[in-house]
C-alpha cells in the first residue's frame, strides 16, 4: 500500500495540510492575543464615555441603523469614528482573519470527512485512515486542534472583546457584503459567558454547548475517542517501559482525550464504565494535566458538573491515594537525586560506563523527569483556584505528604538538565564515530589473529613456541571472519562476534595456551576489541531519540515561570551556576544581564570617582598615590563575576525547546540589550522632568546630570564589551538609537490622525521591548517635556532672541536666559538620534500650528464680514502697487483699526512658528558642525551628493531630455533623512502644508506687520527691539514666522507683499518729504529693517527688494543706522 503520507497520496496530504494549518492558526492566536487594543475591553471611565458610543457588541446587529443613526447626528461623534477605524482598522483585520482562519478549518475538515464518507478518496475509507499510524494521529490531532482553538480564543480573547472588534471590523470592512462568512463567524465566536478571571463562575454547558457551535460528524467524533482510549497512538510506552510511568508516557495523548471529550459530553455525564477505563488508564495518579505549551487545568475542578466524570475520578482524588502518589514522588526524589549528583562527579561519566550502563542510566533519566513532571503540575499555583476549598485541601496534602520544597525541586531540575545534556552530548559524538571506531575494532582483532597464526608457523621467534599447523590454520580463519564482519548488518555482526568471544575462550583452555603469557595477552586483547564491537554496534539513534521524549518540558513553559525568583536568587550567590541552566531556563537567564548591570553601576563609580586616571610621565615617588591598590582589586573582583555570567551562558549550545530553536550566545546580547533598554529609558524618563515654576529654569542642570548619566552607561559598556564578549559600542548606538526614535514616533502620534501603533512601529520590539511610562503632563514621553521647556523658556513673550549672539534674554531683567550651547548639552546627553528626533517633533508642531493659522484665518478674516469690507476698500486704494498711496496715514491706520481684533491671535499664531524656526536653524547648526567634527568624510560625501543631485535636476529642467529620478526611485527620500541628520538643510525653505488660494493674503499680511511696528523700537547694538515689556514682541520670530508662512503659498503672494512694503515705505517717505519731516519716521526704519531681515534670511538678491524700494532710501537709512 502507499505510504499515507507520500506525496502522490491525495487523502493523506489532505489531512495533514489541514493538521498544519491548525498549527500556525493556534500560533497566530496566541500571538494576537498579546496585541489586543486596550479600547476594547473598555475598562477604565475614561475609554467608556470616549468610545462607549462607537464600539457595539452583538446587540449592534439587532439594530444597525438605530446605532449609525446615532453617529451621524452628531459630526464630532462621526470624526472619532472615523479616526477610530484608521487607527485600528490593520490590527482589526488580521484578527478577523484569525477567527475566520478558525471557522474556515473546521468547514475544511467537515469537506474532508463528507469526502472520505463518499469515496472521493479511492481505496480509502474512515475506518482505513483510523487503521494507519499516521493517519490515527493526523485525525486525533485534527479534532484535537479545534478544540484547542476553541479554549485559547475563550481564555486569551474575552468574549465581549471578540463580539466588539468582530463589530467593528464589520462596520469598517469595505469587504463586508461580499462576505458570506461574517455570519456564521460571528455565530461560532459569539461570547460564551465564560471569564479567564480567578474565582469567576463557569457556565452552565461550557464548554459543550460552545464546541458543539458547527457540527461536526458524529461517528467520526466516537472514533477519534474509542481510538484515543484504547490505542497508544505515539508508541510513547516504547520510551517509557516501567509500569509506573505509564501516565507520563500517555501523558500528550490524555491531553488529546481531554479536550476531545467535550465533544462528546455525554461519555463526561454519564457514561460511567468508559470514564472509569479512562481515568484508570490515564489519570490514576495524576490531575493536573498541561493541554498545549504550558496550559494546564485541574481535571478536579473542570470535571466537577460532570457525573461521570466526577465519580471515577474520586479514586484517584481519594485522600490516601493522594498521599500515597505525594509520598512515593518524595522518595523517588531523594533516590534519584543521590543518583544523579553521583553521575555528575568529575570523570563519573565515561564511555565504557555509559556504553554498559544505558538501561540503567535512561531509568535514572526517566524517573527524574517523571517525578519533575508530577510535582511541578501538582504544586503549580495556577492550577488551583484559591477561592476552591476542595482544591485547596487537595494542593496542602500534596504539598505536605511530598515535603515539597521549591528550591529542591529546582536544583533536582538543574542536575537533570546537566546530566541529560551530558549524556546526549556523549552519544552524539559516539555516534558520529561509531563507524570509524567499530572498523578500527575489527582491524586490531584481525591483525592479532594473523600474528597469533605466525606465531604457530615457528617461523616467528616468539619464545619457544613449537610449530602448530592446525593452530596456525584456526588462527588464520579467526582473522578471516573478523575481516568478513559487516557493519551495516549488525544483527548477524553482534551474534557473529559473541560467538567468536567464545571461540577464542575455548581455544584457551583446550589447548593449555595458559602457559605462554604472551599468547594469552594476545587473546585477552583479541576478546576486547571484539567486546568493543560489541558495545559499539549497540550505540543506536533511538537511545537518543528517547531521551528527547523524555526530557520534554514543554508542560512546563509557564509553569517555570514560578521558579524565576529561586533560579535569580541562586545565580546571584553563585555566577558559576549559569554553566548548569540549559535551555530550559532561558526565560530566566535575563537575571543575569540584570546583576551584570548592577556590576558595572558600581565599576563606574569606582572608575569616576575612586580611580584617579595614570598620567603618561609620572615621577617615581609619586606611584604610590596612583596605585589606589584596594579600588583596583574590586574592579578586577566584579569584571570577574561579569566574565563568569558571560562564560557560562556562551558554553551552552544552541537547542531546541519544544520546536522552538534557542541559541544562547544570542539570548545573552538580546538579554543585555534589554536590560540596557530598560536602564536608560527609566533613567532618561526621570531624568529629563522639569517644574515650570522654577527659576531659573531646570533644563541646564538637568540636562548636564543627564549626560554624565549616559557617559556612564557608555563608557561601562565599552569597558565590559571584551569580557562579555560582544559588539558593547554597536548595541549601545542600535539601542539608543531605537529608544529616542520609539519616544519621537509616540510624541508625534499626538499630531498624527492615524497613529503607529506599538505593534506597528519599527522601533519597537516583542523580544526587548522600549518600556512605556504613565504621561506626566501633556507630553507623553521624555522627549515631549523637553521640547515643550525649551519652547516654554524660549518663548518671545518673556525672552527676545539675540541673532548674532544665538542667545535668549529675559524680556524684564535682561539675563541671558539660555543660548547655542543648550544644543551642544542635548548632543552630549541624546546624541545625533535625539537632537534629529527633537528637530522632527518641532517640524510636527509647526504644521499643526499652520494648519491651526489657516483654520483661523478663515473664520476671523474671510467669514468676518466688517474684516472682508474694510480688506476689500484697502485693496481698491492701494492699485496699483507701484503707484503711491495718498495721504497714506490715515489710509494705513484706518485699515489697522478696522482689523484690530484679528491680530492678537495672528501674532501669537506667526511669533509662535517663527520661535520654532529659530529652534530648528539652532539644532541643523548644531548637527552640522557636530558632523563635520566626527564624520568629515561623511560630511563632505553628502554636500557633494546633494549638490550634484541639484545640479542634475536643474539641468532636466533646462532640458528636459536630460535624466531626472522616475517616481519610483526613492533617492530623493532616502538622500533627505541622511541631510538633515547632519544638518545640510534649510528649515526656513522648507513647505510645511498644502495650501489653495486665500484672497487678501499678502494684504492681511502687510496689514499685520505695519500693526505691529510701532510696539518695536531700534537699537544700535541690538536692531529691533521690543518698545515695552508689557506688550511683549520679538523680532526675529516675527521675521521667520512671516517669512514660514508666505513660504507656504505661491510665490506671487511674497511678490505682492514685498510690493505693499514697498509701496508703503516710498508713500510714508513721500509725505515725510512733503511735510518737510527731516527725521525718517520709526515706522519706515522698522519696515526697512524687516526687508534687510527677509533678504538675509531666505538668501534672496538684493535686487528682488530694491524693485520695490529705491536704492537712495536704503543709503538714507543706513545714515540712520
Amino acid at each position: 500500500m502507499v505510504d499515507f503520507l507520500a506525496e502522490n497520496n491525495i487523502c493523506g496530504q489532505a489531512i495533514l495540510r489541514i493538521v498544519s494549518c491548525g498549527n500556525a492558526i493556534i500560533a497566530e492566536l496566541l500571538r494576537l492575543s498579546e496585541f489586543i487594543p486596550g479600547v476594547f475591553r473598555l475598562k477604565d471611565k475614561a475609554d467608556q464615555q470616549k468610545y462607549g458610543d462607537i464600539i457595539f457588541d452583538f446587540s449592534y446587529f439587532k439594530g444597525p441603523e438605530v446605532c449609525e443613526g446615532k453617529l451621524e447626528a452628531k459630526p464630532d461623534l462621526q470624526d472619532l469614528d472615523d479616526e477610530f477605524r484608521e487607527n485600528n482598522i490593520e490590527i482589526l483585520t488580521r484578527f478577523y482573519l484569525a477567527f475566520q482562519s478558525v471557522h474556515k478549518y473546521i468547514v475544511d475538515l467537515n469537506r474532508y470527512l463528507e469526502d472520505l464518507n463518499e469515496g472521493i478518496y479511492i481505496q480509502q475509507t474512515l475506518e482505513t485512515v483510523l487503521l494507519n499510524e499516521d493517519g490515527k494521529q493526523l485525525l486525533c490531532e485534527a479534532l484535537y486542534l479545534y478544540g484547542v482553538m476553541l479554549l485559547i480564543i475563550d481564555q486569551k480573547i474575552e468574549g465581549e472583546v471578540r463580539e466588539r472588534m468582530l463589530v467593528s471590523y464589520y462596520r469598517y470592512s469595505a469587504a463586508r457584503s461580499a462576505d458570506s462568512n461574517m455570519d456564521d463567524i460571528c455565530k461560532l465566536l459569539r461570547s460564551t459567558g465564560y471569564s479567564s478571571q480567578a474565582g469567576a463562575k463557569r457556565p452552565p454547558n461550557y464548554p459543550e454547548s460552545y464546541f458543539s457551535r458547527v457540527p461536526i460528524n458524529e461517528t467520526f467524533i466516537s472514533m477519534v475517542i474509542g481510538r484515543l482510549r484504547s490505542d497508544d497512538i505515539y508508541n510513547q510506552v516504547s520510551a517509557y517501559p516501567l509500569p509506573e510511568h505509564r501516565s507520563t508516557a500517555l501523558a500528550t495523548q490524555a491531553a488529546m482525550l481531554y479536550v476531545t471529550l467535550y465533544f462528546d459530553a455525554s461519555i463526561l455525564h454519564s457514561q460511567q464504565a468508559k470514564m472509569r477505563e479512562i481515568v484508570d488508564k490515564y489519570f490514576p495518579d495524576n490531575w493536573v494535566i498541561s493541554i498545549y505549551m504550558g496550559i494546564s487545568v485541574n481535571l478536579a475542578e473542570v470535571w466537577e458538573s460532570y457525573k461521570a466524570a466526577k465519580t471515577a475520578l474520586n479514586y484517584t482524588l481519594d485522600l490516601s491515594n493522594i498521599k500515597e502518589q505525594a509520598s512515593r514522588y518524595a522518595a523517588v526524589m531523594e533516590r534519584v537525586h543521590t543518583q544523579v549528583q553521583q553521575f555528575l562527579k568529575e570523570g563519573c561519566l565515561r564511555e565504557e560506563l555509559v556504553l554498559d550502563n544505558i538501561p540503567k542510566l535512561l531509568n535514572c533519566l526517566r524517573d527524574c523527569n517523571v517525578a519533575i513532571r508530577w510535582l511541578m503540575l501538582h504544586t503549580a499555583d495556577s492550577a488551583c483556584d484559591p477561592n476552591n476549598k476542595r482544591l485547596r485541601q487537595i494542593k496542602d496534602q500534596v504539598l505536605t505528604d511530598s515535603k515539597y520544597k521549591p528550591k529542591i525541586l529546582f536544583q533536582l531540575l538543574l542536575d537533570t538538565a546537566q546530566f541529560e545534556f551530558i549524556l546526549k552530548e556523549m552519544f552524539k559524538q559516539m555516534l558520529s564515530e561509531k563507524q570509524a571506531k567499530w572498523e578500527s575494532y575489527k582491524k586490531e582483532g584481525s591483525e592479532r589473529m594473523a600474528e597469533l597464526a605466525d606465531v604457530f608457523s615457528g617461523v616467528k621467534p616468539l619464545t619457544r613456541v613449537e610449530k602448530n599447523e592446525n593452530l596456525q590454520a584456526w588462527f588464520r580463519e579467526i582473522s578471516k571472519q573478523i575481516m568478513s564482519l559487516n557493519y551495516d548488518d549488525s544483527t548477524a555482526a553482534g551474534r557473529k562476534t559473541v560467538q567468536l568471544i567464545q571461540a577464542l575462550e575455548e581455544v584457551q583452555e583446550f589447548h593449555q595456551l595458559e602457559s605462554n603469557l604472551q599468547v594469552c595477552q594476545f587473546l585477552a586483547d583479541s576478546r576486547k576489541f571484539l567486546h568493543q564491537m560489541i558495545r559499539t554496534i549497540n550505540i543506536k539513534e533511538e537511545v537518543l531519540i528517547t531521551m528527547q521524549i523524555v526530557g520534554d518540558l514543554s508542560y512546563a513553559w509557564q509553569l517555570i515561570d514560578s521558579f524565576t525568583s529561586i533560579m535569580q536568587e541562586s545565580i546571584r550567590a553563585t555566577p558559576s551556576m549559569v554553566t548548569k541552566l540549559r535551555a530550559t531556563f532561558l526565560k530566566v537567564l535575563q537575571i543575569i544581564p540584570e546583576s551584570m548591570f548592577t556590576s558595572l553601576l558600581k565599576i563606574i563609580k569606582l572608575q569616576t570617582h575612586d580611580i584617579i586616571e595614570v598620567p603618561t610621565r609620572l615621577d617615581k615617588d609619586k606611584l604610590r598615590d596612583y596605585a589606589h591598590l584596594g579600588p583596583r582589586y574590586e574592579v578586577a573582583k566584579l569584571t570577574h563575576a561579569i566574565s563568569i555570567f558571560t562564560e557560562g551562558i556562551l558554553m551552552m549550545k544552541t537547542t531546541l525547546v519544544g520546536i522552538i530553536k534557542v541559541d544562547p550566545k544570542q539570548l545573552l546580547e538580546d538579554g543585555i540589550r534589554k536590560e540596557l533598554v530598560k536602564r536608560v529609558a527609566l533613567a532618561l524618563h526621570r531624568g529629563l522632568t522639569f517644574n515650570p515654576r522654577a527659576k531659573p529654569s531646570e533644563l541646564m542642570p538637568k540636562l548636564k546630570d543627564m549626560a554624565a548619566t549616559m557617559d556612564g552607561f557608555h563608557r561601562s559598556f565599552e569597558y565590559i564589551q571584551d569580557y562579555v564578549n560582544i559588539y558593547g559600542l554597536k548595541i549601545w548606538q542600535e539601542e539608543v538609537s531605537r529608544i529616542i526614535n520609539y519616544n519621537v514616533e509616540q510624541e508625534c502620534n499626538n499630531f498624527l490622525r492615524t497613529k503607529i501603533q506599538d505593534w506597528q512601529s519599527m522601533y519597537q520590539s516583542t523580544h526587548i521591548p522600549i518600556p512605556k511610562f504613565a504621561p506626566m503632563d501633556e507630553s507623553v514621553t521624555f522627549i515631549g517635556r523637553l521640547c515643550r521647556e525649551i519652547l516654554r523658556i524660549t518663548d518671545p513673550k518673556v525672552a527676545c532672541y539675540t541673532d548674532q549672539l544665538n542667545t535668549w534674554y529675559d524680556m524684564r531683567t535682561r539675563q541671558e536666559v539660555t543660548n547655542s550651547r543648550l544644543f551642544s548639552e542635548i548632543q552630549d546627553t541624546l546624541g545625533t538620534f535625539g537632537l534629529n528626533g527633537l528637530d522632527r517633533l518641532l517640524c510636527f508642531m509647526i504644521v499643526k500650528e499652520l494648519q491651526n493659522f489657516l483654520s483661523m484665518f478663515q473664520k476671523m478674516v474671510l467669514r468676518d464680514k466688517g474684516v472682508h469690507d474694510a480688506l476689500k476698500s484697502l485693496t481698491n486704494t492701494v492699485n496699483p502697487l507701484k503707484g503711491i498711496v495718498a495721504n497714506c496715514g490715515k489710509v494705513y491706520s484706518t485699515a489697522v483699526a478696522k482689523t484690530q481684533k484679528i491680530w492678537a491671535a495672528y501674532l501669537e499664531a506667526i511669533m509662535k512658528v517663527g520661535q520654532m524656526q529659530i529652534l530648528r536653524r539652532q539644532i541643523a547648526n548644531e548637527l552640522n558642525y557636530s558632523c563635520r567634527f566626527d564624520s568629515k568624510h561623511l560630511a563632505a560625501a553628502l554636500e557633494n551628493l546633494n549638490k550634484a543631485i541639484l545640479a542634475d535636476i536643474e539641468a532636466h529642467y533646462q532640458d528636459p531630455s536630460l535624466p531626472y529620478p522616475k517616481e519610483d526611485n526613492t533617492l530623493l527620500y532616502e538622500i533627505t533623512a541622511y541631510l538633515e541628520a547632519a544638518g545640510i538643510h534649510t528649515p526656513l525653505n522648507k513647505i510645511y502644508i498644502t495650501t489653495k488660494r486665500l484672497p487678501y493674503f499678502p494684504i492681511v499680511n502687510f496689514l499685520f506687520l505695519i500693526s505691529q511696528l510701532p510696539k518695536l523700537q531700534y537699537n544700535k547694538n541690538l536692531g529691533m527691539i521690543c518698545r515695552k515689556p508689557a506688550d511683549p514682541i520679538d523680532c526675529p520670530p516675527l521675521v521667520l514666522g512671516l517669512l514660514t508662512l508666505l513660504k507656504q503659498f505661491h510665490s506671487r503672494y511674497t511678490e505682492q507683499f514685498l510690493a505693499l512694503i514697498g509701496q508703503f515705505v516710498r508713500s510714508t517717505m513721500e509725505q515725510c518729504t512733503s511735510q518737510k519731516v527731516p527725521e525718517m519716521p520709526a515706522d519706515v526704519v522698522g519696515a526697512l529693517l524687516f526687508l534687510e531681515d527677509y533678504v538675509r534670511y531666505t538668501k534672496l538678491p538684493r535686487r528682488v527688494v530694491e524693485a520695490h524700494v529705491p536704492s537712495f532710501i536704503f543709503d538714507e537709512f543706513r545714515t540712520v543706522m
